[in-house]
């Protein structure tokens, strides 16, 4: 009695250990999901600022200590954004439009840091419809401290419309 009791322990504790992996696999897959859905609220939340000239609601993306890179010079997020305020003022006043979109081509995170490459594209025009679309390469670094805040904000050198329309219908 005492040997099949040992058995049938011994069975339930394989069956666990052959199962446990699987539903480590499917809580991690469940966390990954939900952190992506979140960063997908995260950019579409900084194109929804964007497109209704919604300078407070911008600013409020980025982490206070951010820092935007051009190329090969950075600076504080607060320099950056003082000299974007006018564009978002007239795109608040209908004096023009303005929109972003992002797609992706890497996106490495956990639950509440993450660094995001890919492309956007950026579109600004007068009211008279002149201006142009731009494809930049980026990469954003963002934390979570209660909500997503952008940390760092990379801005590297110009894309072309191919290598977005190669990205896909990406996020945000």
């Amino acid at each position: 009695m005492r040997i099949r009791l040992h058995l049938r322990h011994s069975r339930t504790l394989a069956t666990f250990l052959m199962l446990a992996p699987l539903l480590l696999l499917s809580a991690t897959a469940e966390l990954q999901a939900q952190v992506l859905a979140e960063l997908d609220a995260f950019w579409e939340e900084v194109s929804r600022t964007v497109a209704e000239g919604d300078f407070d609601g911008y600013s409020a993306t980025y982490h206070p200590d951010a820092v935007v890179i051009f190329g090969m010079t950075t600076q504080p997020i607060t320099s950056a954004l003082a000299g974007w305020e006018e564009g978002f003022a007239d795109t608040r006043a209908g004096r023009n439009t303005a929109s972003v979109d992002f797609r992706f081509s890497v996106r490495r995170n956990d639950d509440s840091t993450a660094h995001e490459t890919g492309i956007f594209r950026y579109e600004a025009r007068s009211a008279s419809g002149e201006g142009s679309a731009q494809f930049i390469r980026f990469e954003a670094l963002l934390v979570k401290r209660g909500q997503w805040k952008m940390l760092m904000e990379f801005q590297q050198d110009p894309a072309d419309e191919a290598e977005w329309e190669a990205l896909g219908t990406g996020s945000g």
